[in-house]
């Protein structure tokens, strides 16, 4: 009986230590390459997580990637992007970019994710949104003059045109360097795997930096 367990556990080990989550990334597996977009960091490694506040693989992931994001390399310049596949988005990214023009983004955006997936806020319902904010301290004109300025149709226009340059199929999804696709569901791993991954591929993007700048 002990050396069935023992067999067992070793197995287990093995199957464990030659999971892909610790495997090198390989393209068409880990991440897809796509057709090349402009990026916004300069010498940095951009990397880019497009996501929609109502997706529960996006708050899965959302806890990993902050933890990621207090330590990421200093040549790695990140910034989140509200997707928008449907109508049912908007309301969502309206109120990213909202908070951003308020000054309340750091401050809400965890909160945000805990209101739809724990307190159940509607996150397709505009309304239900901003009286949300408005309770956690948000003033209520400023928040509306964002979410119904000019400038707020052109954020949300362009939030739709990334999604189709990006080839984005679903969210979260994360573009390194503005060329490699990828996210847990595309390189079949879980949340708290998948940030490995990801520095693998930024490595890869890096070193293709490097080698360009000797040219």
């Amino acid at each position: 009986m002990k050396l069935t367990r023992y067999l067992a556990f070793s197995a287990m080990f093995l199957a464990w230590s030659v999971s892909p989550a610790f495997a090198e990334a390989v393209a068409g597996r880990d991440y897809q390459e796509i057709r090349p977009q402009p990026t916004e960091s300069g010498d940095k490694v951009e990397v880019i997580e497009f996501f929609w506040y109502g997706c529960p693989h996006c708050n899965d992931l959302h806890p990993y990637l902050k933890k990621w994001l207090a330590t990421k390399p200093a040549d790695v310049e990140f910034r989140y992007v509200p997707a928008i596949f449907r109508d049912s988005w908007v309301p969502g990214a309206k109120l990213f970019y909202a908070l951003e023009i308020t000054g309340d983004l750091n401050r809400l955006h965890d909160k945000v994710y805990e209101a739809i997936h724990l307190e159940t806020i509607n996150a397709g319902d505009e309304k239900a949104l901003v009286d949300w904010a408005v309770k956690q301290g948000v003033d209520r004109k400023k928040l509306q003059d964002a979410m119904n300025s000019f400038a707020m149709g052109g954020k949300v226009s362009r939030s739709k045109q990334m999604s189709k340059d990006y080839q984005l199929r679903g969210v979260p999804a994360v573009v390194v360097d503005g060329k490699y696709l990828t996210g847990p569901g595309l390189a079949q791993t879980g949340p708290e795997q998948f940030t490995p991954v990801l520095d693998q591929i930024i490595d890869k993007a890096r070193k293709e930096r490097a080698a360009a700048g000797k040219k």
